[in-house]
């Protein structure tokens, strides 16, 4: 009896494919190539078989077996596997996103390449080329690393000429496979901070060869950062490898600095900003082991690990974990699961845990670590909230406000400014006759831009210049409505002449390095004020920022999210957590028209964790998460009937199975908040149960019948589980 292969390709359908074997020996996780429909794709070989369930002539061979070994190793393998199933995705697909591109596209592994010092040049002594500074660096590099890949020159700013000058000579040779891992005397190359007795407290927890999920939720400038460094410094020591998730490609090179500062050790990045080669070279460093941390953003979650020994996900309340898009994982979830399939640790860290984090440590199915004070001298800035009714605002800001930034400012110190909207304004409207510019291909007004001077669609991202005159009654009479970060620092620029305002927002640092050369000018301490959206947010350490002014503190209160409240409580404490982390204390000023509401007072009194302990009784007399689970079906057409009657199928196949009780709701179609975005129109069917076993059993049966449907071939709709908007 032939040898069977079992592919799975990636194709968006809920089955693996049956090919006949070549002569050779494939191992599980090796790459093939095959015939599909009339064209050739790569898939992944699951496993072999010997019998399978079509007729044997009828099967195609396999055209190309690609990868000597397995690509993908078995631990990946397996935790593709669980993704596939808890999110209801195709197999293939989601073996298909972990690949770096090259590798998806069916192309060889290009092996890493490591510089070395050759024999001659391991007995020059260490200032042999004093007379040479690049040369001296590259040499001195070599003695103390043994060896340097392309990203650790990068990072020692060593260019090529010089590598080129030093192999010339003799001197440095290229290695084909990376020397075993750096002995533990020489791990560090900076000493460890001294840790409070908090810090300790919560460090002398964690448990290193078993697995058990840690919530570490410490207060911003508690010193988080440095109980993850001296952790992995015990994972290292070990011979094992760690992982780090942050949320966002901003504050990773910031984490990478730090870890390379404390570290002889490999560090790699793995984001959409690294170019496709170097992202390849990493992912296989991390794979064959010979990187020992790996640093990325929810990408890096799927990154395969040779002896992964912890997992951390920093901010782990933050939104950016979950993919909104194709394959709708939690990188924090992912994670957990991962962690216990392979007996480790894994410390979530937040100084704002979501609900559902927060509710795990608070039943003891995580260990729940607190740290309640910042590290050294700093304390806690001093919260005060301005009512802003009946007062005159510029750009939104209080006359109070306005005299406190310049008291700040005269003081030598920074000003944060936080606008959540980017743009000059989010409306232009005739004054006339009450004319909007709308979106014509969206449910959205066109926002206001200055610099360029335009109208944009922040869903589709449609353009169009700014009209001189009204389009409906011809008025010249066009003005804007509303605040945005182009506005903002308009208006402060103005104000005050003699200190520069920075805006950071996507729109500014659009250009490669403008945000890493923004967040240099504010920790170069001169006085100055920066204008900024969620980008600025939280991780930063930006020592000299004495005051914040949050220009909007009543965002999120009437929000038709359920989550909006607990969002807009995470917002408010890490903003604030930007002030007063250097030597002077910091003030926050939260401006807002509902001053007096409770759930905003109990926020700013008490705190996040009694916040939050109180949204989550809510949630539990509401029925829910995360005391319910939650799927969403979403579909969208052009035409709104067909998305309309997809989830109508979707919703009677549910109720068939499980009718209508106090254990399941079913609640849809009705339309998205946008309901039409790129001229399709967008609805919903949520799903809640109390039970997550039997509501993923029913996902794929629903699933899967709704695949084989007519109506799903001609509209476009997708299944989020543990949807978070």
């Amino acid at each position: 009896m032939p040898n069977i292969l079992e592919v799975a390709l990636p194709v968006h359908l809920y089955a693996q494919f049956d090919y006949l074997a070549p002569e050779q020996v494939v191992q599980p996780g090796t790459r093939v190539r095959v015939s599909f429909n009339h064209r050739e794709l790569v898939g992944v070989c699951i496993r072999t078989k010997q019998h399978s369930d079509f007729p044997l002539e009828k099967l195609k061979p396999v055209k190309a077996v690609l990868d000597e070994q397995a690509c993908i190793p078995q631990e990946l393998m397996n935790l593709c596997h669980w993704g596939a199933i808890y999110y209801v995705y195709p197999l293939g697909e989601v073996l298909n996103l972990t690949l770096p591109k090259r590798l998806r596209e069916g192309l060889p592994e290009q092996k890493p390449i490591f510089w070395q010092h050759s024999t001659e040049g391991k007995g020059l002594p260490e200032n042999a080329l004093k007379r040479a500074p690049n040369q001296q660096k590259l040499h001195q590099a070599l003695l103390v690393h043994q060896q340097l890949s392309k990203s650790d020159l990068k990072r020692l700013k060593i260019n090529p000429a010089t590598v080129k000058t030093l192999q010339g000579k003799g001197l440095i040779e290229q290695a084909q496979s990376a020397l075993p891992s750096q002995p533990p005397t020489t791990l560090l190359s900076a000493s460890p901070l001294t840790l409070n007795e908090q810090q300790t407290a919560a460090l002398e927890v964690i448990r290193y060869h078993q697995f058990s999920c840690y919530l570490l939720e410490g207060i911003t400038g508690s010193g988080k950062t440095e109980i993850y460094l001296q952790a992995v410094a015990r994972v290292i020591q070990a011979g094992m490898q760690a992982l780090i998730l942050v949320p966002e490609i901003g504050l990773t090179p910031q984490t990478v600095s730090r870890f390379r500062d404390r570290f002889n050790a490999e560090v790699v990045e793995l984001h959409s900003n690294t170019s496709e080669t170097e992202r390849e070279g990493n992912w296989c460093a991390a794979r064959d082991g010979s990187a020992q941390i790996v640093i990325g953003t929810r990408l890096a979650s799927l990154c395969p690990m040779k002896r992964l020994g912890i997992i951390i996900i920093d901010e782990e309340h933050d939104a950016s974990f979950k993919q909104q898009d194709s394959f709708r994982y939690s990188a924090r979830d992912l994670s957990i699961y991962r962690a216990k399939q392979n007996n480790i640790p894994i410390l979530l860290g937040s100084a704002t845990p979501s609900l559902e984090t927060l509710n795990n440590g608070l039943q003891a199915r995580y260990q729940h670590l607190r740290l309640t004070q910042r590290v050294g001298a700093t304390q806690l800035p001093s919260l005060e909230v301005q009512d802003l009714r009946n007062q005159r605002l510029i750009a939104g800001l209080s006359p109070t406000t306005m005299e406190q930034i310049g008291h700040t400012l005269n003081a030598g110190e920074q000003v944060m400014v936080f606008v959540n909207r980017r743009g000059y304004a989010p409306a232009l409207l005739c004054h006339h006759c009450g004319w909007t510019a709308a979106c014509q291909s969206c449910d959205a007004k066109l926002t206001l831009h200055a610099h360029p001077r335009h109208l944009r669609c922040h869903h589709c991202d449609r353009q169009k210049a700014v009209p001189k005159h009204c389009p409906k009654c011809r008025s010249p009479e066009l003005m804007h409505r509303g605040l945005g970060t182009e506005q903002t620092e308009e208006v402060l620029a103005n104000q005050f002449k003699h200190w520069p305002v920075i805006r950071i927002d996507r729109d500014s640092t659009s250009k490669k390095g403008a945000f890493a050369e923004a967040l240099q000018r504010l920790r170069d301490g001169a006085p100055c004020i920066a204008v900024g959206t969620q980008m600025l947010a939280k991780g930063h350490h930006l020592p000299n920022i004495t005051l914040v002014v949050i220009v909007d503190g009543d965002q999120g209160l009437q929000s038709a999210d359920f989550r909006g409240i607990e969002k807009l409580g995470q917002l408010i404490v890490q903003v604030a957590g930007r002030a007063g982390r250097g030597e002077r204390k910091g003030k926050v000023i939260i401006q807002s028209h509902t001053p007096d509401h409770p759930i905003l007072e109990l926020l700013l009194q008490k705190g996040y964790h009694p916040f939050a302990r109180q949204l989550l009784s809510e949630r539990r007399n509401a029925n829910l998460p995360p005391y319910t689970q939650l799927a969403i079906f979403r579909a969208e057409s052009k035409r709104p009937e067909n998305a309309i009657e997809l989830l109508e199928l979707a919703r009677r196949l549910c109720q068939q199975t499980f009718p209508a009780s106090p254990t399941f709701t079913s609640l849809g179609p009705f339309p998205a908040l946008v309901e039409k975005v790129q001229d399709r129109y967008r609805y919903q069917l949520q799903l809640t149960s109390t039970n997550r076993k039997q509501l993923n059993r029913l996902l794929s049966q629903v699933t899967a019948t709704l695949s084989d449907h007519a109506i799903a071939k001609r509209t476009r709709w997708s299944l989020d589980v543990d949807g978070v908007e």
